[in-house]
């Protein structure tokens, strides 16, 4: 994993999503998949603010692992 400073102006304002929404006032996980398929991951609040790059089989790992219980221990 690596990160940038500046998610707005090192990767663009385009193209981010929240992939849910919830009830904590705003404050999201924004995703953005890059060209080369590594996802970036951002705070909804921050839209500038630094960014975690992910490599897309983490992020493939992290989705089979939530679906499967592997990480319902986070919830407790």
């Amino acid at each position: 994993m690596n990160h940038v400073a500046r998610a707005d102006t090192q990767l663009g304002g385009e193209a981010w999503r929240k992939p849910w929404s919830s009830s904590n006032g705003g404050n999201c996980l924004e995703v953005k998949q890059l060209g080369d398929g590594r996802v970036a991951l951002r705070q909804s609040t921050d839209p500038d603010g630094p960014v975690l790059l992910c490599p897309a089989h983490d992020i493939a790992a992290l989705v089979r692992a939530i679906k499967t219980g592997q990480a319902d221990f986070l919830l407790t």
